[in-house]
This record gives C-alpha cells, sequence and structure tokens, in this order.
C-alpha cells in the first residue's frame, strides 16, 4: 500500500551504483538521530539490492527511492528497472533473533530488511520495495494526584 496522504519529501534517481553515501544522507536528512543509524543499515541493503541484484550494476539502469513522512511513519519506496525477483515473506520470521539457515547468505539481506522496518513489502513483479519504519512516540506519563 502506497502513502497517500502526508508530506512527500521527494524522489532521487540514480545510475545503477554501490557509491551510496550522498544518497543515503539525503533519505536520512529527517530522520530522528536516535533512528538513523538502524535506518541507515536497512536502506543501504535495500539499495545496495536494487543495483546489484535488480539491475545487475548496468550503469544505463537507473534505481528510483521516493520518500514520505505522514503521519507517524516513515516511507521508502525503491523501484529498479530489473526483472525482478520472487519472493515469500512468510519465510522470514521477524520475531526471531537468530538468522535460519536458509538465509545465511542469499536471505540475508531480506531478514535484515525484515528486523529494521515495521512494514516491508513487494510488488507482485519483485521490482518494487516498500519499507516503512514507524516512529516512536513516547509520551509523558500523568502523574497521579491524591
Amino acid at each position: 500500500m502506497r502513502p497517500t496522504t502526508g508530506r512527500k519529501w521527494g524522489s532521487i534517481s540514480f545510475a545503477s551504483t554501490l557509491h551510496l553515501c550522498p544518497i543515503l544522507d539525503l533519505l536520512l536528512a529527517e530522520v530522528p538521530k536516535g533512528m538513523k543509524d538502524e535506518v541507515r543499515l536497512g536502506l543501504q541493503e535495500a539499495l545496495v539490492n536494487a543495483a546489484t541484484h535488480g539491475n545487475r550494476l548496468d550503469p544505463g539502469k537507473t534505481v528510483l527511492v521516493q520518500f514520505f513522512f505522514f503521519s507517524d511513519q516513515y516511507w521508502w519506496i525503491i523501484s529498479d528497472q530489473g526483472c525482478g525477483f520472487e519472493h515469500c515473506s512468510d519465510d522470514i520470521d521477524s520475531g526471531s533473533s537468530d538468522i535460519p539457515s536458509e538465509f545465511q547468505e542469499d536471505g540475508r539481506g531480506m531478514y535484515i530488511l525484515s528486523q529494521i522496518f515495521d512494514q516491508v513489502n513487494w510488488n507482485p513483479e519483485g521490482t518494487e520495495l516498500r519499507l516503512c519504519k514507524q516512529v516512536k512516540s513516547h509520551k509523558k506519563i500523568p502523574l497521579l494526584s491524591f
């Protein structure tokens, strides 16, 4: 499900590359400091997958990232121009702290994404990844009066 309301920060398109530092800096500019390191790891994993596995590092192909903040959620929609892939989200147990043996190599990135983001969804073709990170609000507990 694509976010349809709220503030759209923008979009960025870049040739398939692994030189991602400036792109990650832009995508994380509005993310709260306490979430940045974790989200950076997840976004880097997703962008590397799009450029490497999706576009096969073909400099003639691009990766497109749309990024949003609405309500209390951050969204990144990452699209590549590859052939797509088959995925089965049932294979990843987001409640487990151990990496299952079948995800030691090829599926490690998907497992990492499921641990970092609150929602990880792909389009049916496997060429678009939607990531959502929920902002944890820390509301103060009211003092009790006696």
